[in-house]
């Protein structure tokens, strides 16, 4: 049994399954990181990178599974093959046959994986969605046309810093008041006095 996983007409599918273990291993030890993002951006959307399952999955999972599937498409190749004949293929010609058969086999795997993994959930928001949400002046006086800084949260509780000015030209809000963010233009939010009690302005 050793002598055929160790034969030279092996040698291809026994490099990728060591390959596959260490990076495996260099996992498991924190040297990797297999949920890094991969660098192919949109380009993996569409074509050959998109049948291959590229940017499916982060690039070191991907390759952990493609070497994965060609040592074990190899071996069982060159089984049939020993099965067929009583001799093993050359490795020059088991190994071009085991990687155009491992890599529509691979792209498929990486659709399903990518379908079946836990997704990174975002907690990230949109500005307009703080619209609504009652905050506090943090530094300064808000005036119109001189705005304040003030902190409010998001529906995930994320603080946010946002610059603040009265919705009417008569209101003033001042440091560590309670506010309602009630509009946004531009960058700057429009907000009243969370009691809706305002103060004339100076």
């Amino acid at each position: 049994m050793f002598e055929f996983f160790l034969a030279i007409q092996n040698t291809p599918f026994s490099a990728a399954i060591v390959l596959m273990l260490l990076i495996g291993a260099l996992q498991a030890a924190g040297l990797g990181d297999l949920d890094s993002d991969s660098d192919l951006g949109d380009a993996a959307s569409d074509g050959v990178l998109a049948l291959l399952g590229l940017g499916r999955l982060p690039l070191l999972l991907w390759l952990a599974l493609f070497l994965m599937i060609f040592g074990v498409l190899g071996y069982a190749g060159q089984q049939f093959w020993l099965a067929l004949t009583g001799s093993l293929a050359s490795a020059w010609l088991a190994g071009p046959v085991a990687l155009v058969a491992s890599l529509p086999i691979t792209g498929g795997a990486a659709r399903w994986l990518a379908r079946v993994m836990p997704q990174d959930e975002t907690t990230a928001v949109a500005v307009d969605s703080l619209v609504g949400r009652f905050a506090t002046v943090q530094t300064g006086t808000a005036r119109p046309g001189s705005p304040a800084r003030a902190r409010v949260t998001d529906v995930h509780g994320h603080p946010h810093f946002v610059m603040v000015e009265p919705d009417n030209a008569d209101q003033v809000l001042h440091e560590g008041e309670e506010i309602l963010l009630v509009r946004r233009e531009g960058e700057t939010f429009k907000a009243i006095s969370k009691g809706g009690h305002f103060l004339p302005g100076l």
